[in-house]
């Protein structure tokens, strides 16, 4: 992803509030399986993690978008924003 990608992503999130939350539980196949719904219909996620999480939040960002298949488009303090294009969007896009 360019940079200037990523910044018109992160413009696009700043209004956004999270709709996943990583509790203390961690990264768990609910939590990846939920990730993955909010990414197949919003494209565009935020996720809270929680401040027991026992990993950095870089570290979580990057383990929730190798589960996801997603890019990581930033990380602030314990929130993290993904992204994932539709697949219907990138056949067209190629075109």
């Amino acid at each position: 992803m360019r940079g200037k990608d990523r910044a018109a992503l992160r413009a696009a999130a700043h209004h956004l509030n999270p709709i996943v939350h990583v509790g203390h539980g961690g990264i768990t196949r609910a939590v990846l399986s939920s990730l993955d719904d909010a990414l197949r219909t919003h494209e565009l996620v935020k996720v809270q993690l929680s401040k027991h999480l026992d990993m950095l939040p870089k570290e979580a960002a990057s383990h929730l978008a190798a589960g996801t298949e997603s890019e990581v488009v930033q990380v602030i303090g314990r929130t993290c924003t993904l992204y994932r294009p539709k697949p219907e969007q990138e056949a067209t896009s190629s075109r």
